[in-house]
Parts: structure tokens; C-alpha cells; sequence
């Protein structure tokens, strides 16, 4: 049985995901890492999951309202 991640290791880790730039390498590393605890490596790998999905909607949205905007001129 592995030992569950402790919430000081969450808060720090959601802490640092507040950080620019940081956050994106720190999510690989975390989610690919063999050192890293299954839960906290399954919860970043779900997280990345979730970030590309949203990058693509946002992608299919910004280019469906330029569409938009470009048939009103």
C-alpha cells in the first residue's frame, strides 16, 4: 500500500501551480515522474488531459467568432 499524498504536499504543489511559466513543467514533471506518488502522478496527468481539452475548445471558439466577426464586415 503506498502512502497517500499529505495535504502540506498539496498545498504546495497548488501553490506553486499559481506560478507562471512554472506551472506547465512542473505539471510534466509531476504527471511522468517515477518518483512521484500514483495518486499525485494520476491527478497531473488528468489535469493535462483536461488543459488540452480546454486548449482546443478555447482554439475552436477563438476561430469560429473570428468567422463570426469577419461575416459582419
Amino acid at each position: 500500500m503506498e502512502v497517500p499524498v499529505k495535504m502540506g504536499e498539496w498545498l504546495v504543489s497548488l501553490l506553486l501551480m499559481l506560478i507562471p511559466c512554472v506551472n506547465i513543467v512542473l505539471m510534466f514533471v509531476w504527471a511522468f515522474s517515477d518518483k512521484e506518488k500514483k495518486s499525485k502522478s494520476n491527478f497531473f496527468k488528468a489535469f493535462l488531459i483536461y488543459n488540452a481539452i480546454q486548449v482546443v475548445l478555447g482554439i475552436i471558439w477563438f476561430i469560429s467568432y473570428g468567422f463570426m466577426l469577419a461575416e459582419l464586415f
